[in-house]
């Protein structure tokens, strides 16, 4: 649960280095995380939540795009 949180640029990294690895040896993560710079980097699927509820599911590419996630954590869309 929220690994990189109180960590430097380096340690995100180095956590980055050691998450990468373990997927390399076939080892499923459950990452909760919001260090989107991480998740984006390292997630094959991404899950969002809001408030408790799945608001989006998909590739970080996906997640990006996605309308729902950019309105909970940016306020806004593409569309405004």
């Amino acid at each position: 649960d929220e690994p990189a949180a109180g960590m430097n640029k380096d340690e995100i990294r180095d956590l980055d280095t050691r998450i990468r690895s373990l997927q390399l040896q076939g080892i499923t993560i459950i990452l909760i995380e919001h260090v989107m710079e991480l998740v984006m980097g390292v997630a094959d699927r991404i899950a969002v939540l809001n408030f408790g509820s799945k608001i989006a599911e998909g590739n970080p590419q996906e997640i990006q795009k996605n309308e729902a996630v950019q309105e909970a954590y940016l306020g806004y869309s593409e569309d405004d």
